[in-house]
């Protein structure tokens, strides 16, 4: 028999004689297990969501401006004397619209106020009401959202529709409104109490988005089969995973909220003219807006300057914390 094949086919065999002198080549037969393949490194820490998004907070420059700018005003508005030993009060007429002097940075007022000495202590006044009326609509939004979102059937229905309702009233009209019927009683917990009696609907709409898409998971049937009752569940596995949006909104609305009680009180309808605010204060200044404009320079700019960095920090919490961002 011979020792070539032979073939019709443009490309075919190679001839047996030639591929019989060919040098085989094997490669080195690999002694990893599969074992040592597929193990996985388990030394560190499991990370969470919180870890992971202060990973990526810290590396933010927006995050560290916002922090900053926060802290600041936080110190200023709690330690009003640290920063001025001037009266916020005291004026005399005869410093009206006067120029800047030693321990007066700023100048005077028409009515011959220090102006330093009132946008320092108007931080304490803005802050607190924004602070207490972000609290107070963290918690009525939050209750209301993880009640709807968890029960929902009828539960759901009713408070949906009540939520609703709500938000159809813009915030600042009823808030003129209500205000107007405690025009001779007014004061701090007024405004707050007024803010976030319309306020808190987006929080309650996020809420109960966020723990409608939380209810369904993994832990949540393994925590209902090991015997936990609905309230704990709700309490301590679907309200620390459904948080993230809340948060990021509750930064961002402690602007908003700061913003609307100096709208308030520029209007007149806020908190009384004994309590030093910016809104008051940009209110009076309007008067001096033409011969003097750094009268009004100077509470709008602490003003604007306070809701732009809680407004980047909102931001900057929000792109760490949303899986969507994360991920790009």
């Amino acid at each position: 028999m011979p020792d070539i094949v032979h073939t019709n086919a443009p490309h075919g065999p190679e001839p047996v004689a030639a591929r019989r002198h060919q040098e085989h080549f094997f490669a080195d037969l690999d002694e990893t297990g599969l074992g040592a393949v597929d193990a996985v490194q388990d030394t560190g820490a499991p990370s969470s969501l919180w870890s992971e998004a202060w990973q990526k907070l810290r590396r933010r420059p927006i995050f560290w401006v916002s922090a900053v700018i926060i802290v600041l005003v936080v110190v200023v508005a709690a330690f009003p004397s640290l920063f001025t030993s001037q009266n916020p009060r005291f004026c005399e007429l005869s410093n009206s619209l006067g120029d800047p002097a030693p321990g007066h940075p700023f100048g005077y007022d028409r009515q011959g106020c220090d102006i330093y000495a009132r946008t320092v202590y108007g931080a304490r006044a803005s802050v607190t009401v924004g602070v207490l009326a972000t609290l107070a609509v963290l918690l009525i939004g939050t209750v209301v959202g993880s009640i709807a979102g968890f029960f929902g059937g009828w539960f759901d229905t009713i408070l949906s529709r009540i939520t609703d309702i709500f938000f159809a009233i813009p915030i600042v009209l009823a808030a003129i409104v209500i205000m107007q019927l405690f025009s001779d009683s007014r004061a701090t917990m007024t405004v707050v109490a007024v803010l976030a009696a319309f306020g808190w609907t987006s929080i309650a709409r996020i809420t109960r988005g966020s723990v409608m898409s939380v209810k369904n998971n993994d832990y949540v049937t393994a925590a209902k089969s090991l015997g936990m009752s609905k309230l704990a569940t709700l309490v301590r596995h679907i309200l620390p995973n459904a948080a993230a949006p809340i948060i990021v909104y509750a930064t961002v609305a402690l602007g908003t909220f700061i913003v609307a009680e100096a709208t308030l009180s520029f209007l007149g309808i806020g908190l009384p003219p004994s309590i030093v605010s910016w809104g008051g204060d940009i209110s009076k200044a309007q008067a001096s807006l033409r011969s003097r404009p750094e009268v009004l320079f100077y509470p709008a700019g602490a003003l604007a300057l306070t809701v732009l960095g809680f407004i980047m920090m909102g931001d900057a919490v929000r792109d760490a914390l949303d899986p969507k961002v994360r991920n790009r």
